[in-house]
């Protein structure tokens, strides 16, 4: 097998390759700033209600109910947040926007400032989210404070959070491409370089799911090492359990990625006890079961008691007009139809590519596109399980293990929402809708990014099979180039709104 191209060692020595990383980190630092102050504060997929409960848990107000959103926070978004996500500019007088209300008079615009205030009554539906991304965004909005930043400055301030999240979650990539194909200096690359220039617009946008990402990629990590140890040592199981329970505390939607470390966890267990090294190992699988578990129990018994259930999501699908669809009703759902069916995974791959913020009540996104991730996505999982598939692929046996646990956390996410789609009556939900029923969010994939650009990559090294890695590194340049381009033109008119950072 040709797992390396050894043509170029003087380019990607090891000191190279880690200037190429840091290179790598900064680019997206910058990518990540200016994309997020271009967008205009509050987007559609509920950054409101995340911005709110970073304000609580800034005052160590942890929600045990659901809760209005507090007058803090209320102040924050109806001075300094945009309608534009949401209302075209034909519903205002003149077909224009108004002019942002910090640059009005107060009393000229308190009236509309107390009218604003009104849509935004009601109860956060996100109050019983995990505490972790909150937590510690809490502690960034106090520290912001303290430097001096103020008002919208403030919030966005908030928003650049996700700056050092991402470029750590760049390193996990190279850390874990480098664990699985440590000779192979395209994938080590690959997958930092794919994860640096992703365009979803979650990393732009006071929400938890870039932190989701962080925490299962460094899981992932983790299960990788524990898995291929012979013997795995209690040092590892603790900071294997340790950032399970993170993942689980950050956001609940990666449950099915939990799951799937469960299962890998439980095989491991198996090997052990064949191989009878298990009572030597015990004490890391205790330490794992014990860091992993303590945490989430925790949290679940603080759900039930305060939420009602032991994931505190029942009264959020409640509030959102769903209800339990009838199990002789799952088998009549569109997505049972090739249509269907093409219609949930094509949306749900390109909205985990470009994310699922609105401008003016629209996609941001080309119909041409949005194929395209979706065409190259289901390529590159389609051709990784032919290489498993096939003996002849030359992998070793941690890249099979890893490749397979890859496979297995995208499978995971996507068979979970498309059940959930089934399982959910929306006739009175507002999204999804009746004429839409599918939970296609790309952000509730995103925990995932690890495992399938991983995957990706793999696919792009072994479809350009034996044309070298300047060519390899020549197509990873030319998808960078794709996405910022499709990026910049889908997203061009957020940099003329008056509304964002540019404009403060």
């Amino acid at each position: 097998m040709n797992t390396d191209d050894t043509t170029l060692p003087a380019l990607f020595s090891g000191a190279r390759e880690r200037a190429i990383l840091l290179l790598l980190c900064c680019l997206a630092a910058v990518h990540v700033f200016i994309f997020s102050a271009a967008f205009p504060l509050i987007n559609n997929v509920d950054e409101q209600a995340h911005f709110d409960l970073v304000v609580k848990y800034s005052h160590g107000n942890i929600p045990c109910r659901q809760e209005p959103i507090c007058r803090e926070a209320m102040e924050y978004i109806v001075l300094y947040g945009s309608q534009e996500f949401i209302w075209p500019s034909e519903t205002f007088p003149g077909g224009k926007y108004p002019p942002p209300p910090w640059t009005q008079p107060m009393g000229k615009i308190a009236p509309i400032l107390l009218a604003r205030e009104q849509t935004w009554q009601g109860l956060n539906h996100e109050s019983s989210q995990p505490p972790l991304y909150y937590t510690l965004a809490g502690a960034w909005w106090r520290l912001g404070g303290w430097l001096g930043w103020e008002g919208g400055q403030r919030m966005y301030w908030l928003r650049f959070l996700n700056i050092p999240l991402v470029t750590v979650l760049i390193w996990l990539g190279h850390l874990a491409a480098t664990r699985v194909f440590p000779e192979n200096r395209f994938v080590k690359l690959g997958v930092p370089a794919i994860i640096a220039f992703m365009p979803p617009a979650s990393f732009y946008s006071i929400q938890n799911d870039t932190l989701s990402a962080l925490c299962f990629g460094a899981a992932f990590v983790c299960l990788i090492n524990f898995f291929h140890a012979e013997r795995p040592g209690t040092g590892l199981g603790v900071v294997t359990g340790l950032t399970l329970a993170a993942a689980f505390l950050t956001k609940i939607v990666n449950v099915p990625l939990l799951a799937v470390a469960v299962v890998m966890v439980s095989i491991k267990i198996l090997n052990l006890i064949k191989t009878k090294l298990l009572r030597g190992s015990l004490p890391s699988v205790l330490a794992l079961m014990l860091c992993a578990g303590i945490p989430a129990g925790l949290w679940m018994v603080w759900c039930k008691y305060n939420f009602g259930d032991f994931t505190g999501s029942k009264l959020n699908i409640k509030s959102g007009g769903v209800v339990a669809r009838p199990f002789a009703e799952w088998w009549h759902h569109p997505i049972f139809t090739l249509q269907g069916l093409w219609t949930f995974v094509s949306d749900s791959l390109s909205n985990f590519w470009q994310g699922d913020v609105l401008w003016h009540n629209q996609p941001m996104t080309f119909s041409s596109v949005h194929a395209i991730y979706a065409v190259l996505s289901i390529c590159a999982v389609v051709l990784a399980l032919a290489k498993l598939c096939s003996r002849a692929a030359g992998l070793t046996g941690i890249q099979r293990q890893a490749l397979w646990f890859s496979l297995a956390c995208c499978g995971a996410v996507i068979v979970f929402w498309g059940g959930q789609s089934v399982i959910y009556d929306v006739t009175n939900c507002p999204n999804p809708t009746p004429k839409y029923p599918y939970i296609a969010n790309g952000r509730y994939l995103l925990g995932a990014v690890i495992p399938f650009v991983l995957l990706f990559v793999f696919s792009m090294d072994r479809a350009a099979g034996r044309l070298g890695t300047p060519a390899k590194f020549l197509a990873v340049g030319g998808m960078i180039v794709f996405m910022l381009v499709s990026e910049i033109a889908a997203d061009w008119p957020v940099f003329s709104s008056q509304y964002n950072w540019f404009h403060m």
